[in-house]
Formats: C-alpha cells, structure tokens, sequence
C-alpha cells in the first residue's frame, strides 16, 4: 500500500522543459567558458542594483512584503498604470502557471504556436488542458493561424510571445493590435513580452487595461540581468489581476529580489546602456555567422537563431560540436525550426571564443 498519484500525474512523462547548464557540466565534469544558451543577460545587474543588495543583505530574516506593495507601486508610475494592474510574481513562468490554473481545467483547448516556450505547454499539461498547437510560417509566429484555431477550438486561452521565443522574430504594434482586436471576448491573450525591453518600440502596443482579455508579462530576467532572482509582472484589467491574488504564493517573493527589482527599475540609463550592449552583439553573432556561410534570422531579443542551412539533424550536431567546444548554445526542436540554433548575446571574450570555435565545430561535423 502507497499513496495514488492522480490519473492525471500518472498520465505525464517524467520531464522538464530545459536541461540546465549545470545539468551539462556535471555530465561533462567541466564548466562551458562561453555560456550562451539561456539568453541571460551576461552583463549582468546595475551597480546600483548589486549595491542595494549588499546594503540589505542583513534584512533577510524577514518574510518579504506579501503584497509586493512598493514594487507594485514603482512599477504602475513606470507604466503609467494604477497598481491595481498590475502582479507580480516569481518570474513569468510562475505567472503562467497561475494563468493557466485560472482558465484551464482538464480537457480544455489552449491554442499556442509549434515550437514556441516549452514552459508554458508544461503548465497547460500539468493542468489536464489540450494543446493545440500552429506551425510557424516564415519563422514568425502565424497570427492568423493561432486566430483561426482559437475560432475553432472555441478555445478560452492562446499564448502568444511577442519578440519571439526561440526563433527571435517579431511582430509590429499594428498587427498585435489586430491580433487582439479580432479574437473572441472570452478568449484571454496571454501576451509575453518578456524580451520587450530589447525590441524596437514600434513592436509594442500601448498599454490598454480596459481590455479583460489580455495578460500581458514583463521580467526582470533579460534586459535587467536578474534571472537568478526570480521576478516577474503580469499587467492587465483589474478584475483579472486581483485573481491572481487567490491563488499565488503570496510569500513567494523574497526580500532581495524586492530590493533588486526595485533598484533596476529606477535605473533606466544602467537599462539604456545594457540594450545598447544587447544590440551591438546581435550584430556580432550576425557577422559570425555570415563569416562560416550561415545566415542570422533578424532577432529583437537578447540572442540570435542562425539557420543552419540544412535540417534538424545537422543542426543537433553543431550544436553537440559547439558544446564538445566548452560553448553552451541551445535549438529550436520544431520541425522546420530545428533547422537553426539559437545563441545567446554574451560578453566580448565569449563571442571572441565562439568565433574561434564555430569554423572548427562546422569542419568537424562535416
């Protein structure tokens, strides 16, 4: 006699949505020199964000504000919101699974595109929802594919990532806006803008939170460099926000990411500096890449998808050459799309190294 898991945990595969690098290092006995997988920002935090950290350091025996209050606050002045539009939470992938919770029950149809973030089809799983997914065409995310299948479906929640995560593309405010303004009333958009700051201001529609169908998501994860610290926000009508609060953790939060968010918020010429880093290295992995006769997919993001030129399975093994190289990439898995890999923006040695070994990871796999 033991406990019975569910049927529905029973059902799932023992899996994870990434293998971590430090998966790969322990498997490989050795740290990568160049770690350029997971679309960190390698630049790391503000000063100024490190210096708030130290100076609070001895504050963490306490809980942290439950309701995020002056986070919430700083964050509705930002965005010229009320507070009441906005959560926060332990990153976007965290809010996801909340959204997920709050419209999905088991058997129900969440529209999503093939190949998009993992995560989020891992939260629908865990919930017992049925993905529908829509190809890609052109490596962008197929608007009228994702419509057409929400019509369809008749589904209640479409996730939709704008610039795009892992191919980098994006789309124009106009054209999300018609995106939204075609979708059904009780269809919610979650639309992650996760790599927002890094895009071109003309990808981002203004904020509406009249909308009850739109969930938009932020993090301090790419272009503030604090993923290790676990923070992101969710902005929509306020109805939809305040649901949020009966079902999140609401000690989720820890007092120094609080602090750390804080800090990089209010400092918006760090943000400047750091995506203008960003930019410049998307070009440097564009000329690499055009150096070894691949070609760069114009990226809006901290990180550049390169074609290949061939299919998958070529794709598999520069990437396993790279990694043999103490380079950690990733790759799209997708068909069509996992034709590329993906390399993340990185500091000025990892780039010089990627540059060295990329002509000698294509030799070898030829």
């Amino acid at each position: 006699m033991e406990p019975q898991f569910t049927p529905l945990i029973e059902s799932l595969p023992s899996s994870v949505p990434f293998v971590g690098p430090e998966a790969l290092e322990r498997k490989r006995n050795q740290p990568f020199r160049a770690r350029l997988g997971a679309n960190e920002n390698g630049f790391g935090p503000a000063p100024s964000v490190i210096a708030a950290m130290q100076q609070n350091a001895g504050e963490v025996w306490k809980y942290a504000d439950p309701e995020n209050f002056d986070l919430k606050q700083d964050l509705a002045a930002h965005l010229r919101i009320k507070p009441g539009n906005v959560v926060v939470s332990e990153g976007v992938d965290t809010l996801l699974g909340l959204a997920v919770r709050q419209y999905v029950r088991e058997g129900t149809p969440v529209v999503t595109s093939l190949g998009a973030y993992p995560t989020f089809n891992f939260h629908v799983a865990g919930f017992g929802g049925r993905l529908v997914t829509v190809p890609y065409r052109d490596d962008r995310e197929d608007l009228e594919g994702l419509l057409a299948a929400v019509r369809r479906e008749q589904a209640p929640l479409v996730y939709f990532s704008n610039p795009d995560n892992p191919m980098g593309t994006w789309w124009e405010a106009p054209e999300i806006e018609r995106f939204i303004n075609a979708l059904p009333g009780d269809t919610m958009l979650i639309l992650d803008e996760a790599y927002g700051e890094t895009a071109p201001m003309t990808a981002l529609p203004p904020i509406d939170v009249s909308r009850p169908n739109v969930l938009r998501m932020r993090t301090f994860s790419k272009a503030y460099g604090l993923a290790g610290m676990r923070c992101g926000y969710a902005i929509g009508a306020e109805k939809q926000i305040s649901a949020f609060d009966k079902i999140r953790n609401h000690f989720g939060m820890n007092k120094l990411t609080q602090i750390a968010a804080l800090a990089a918020l209010k400092d918006q010429n760090y943000l400047k500096v750091v995506t203008e880093k960003i930019i410049a290295g998307r070009e440097r992995i564009t000329q690499i890449a055009a150096q070894n006769g691949l070609e760069a997919i114009p990226s809006a993001t901290n990180f550049v998808t390169i074609d290949c030129g061939r299919d998958g399975t070529y794709a598999l093994a520069v990437l396993n050459a790279l990694i043999d190289r103490d380079i950690f990439v990733r790759k799209p898995m997708a068909p069509i799309l996992d034709r590329c890999i993906r390399v993340s923006v990185g500091l000025d040695e990892e780039l010089d190294y990627l540059e060295q070994q990329l002509p000698e990871a294509l030799a070898a796999v030829k």
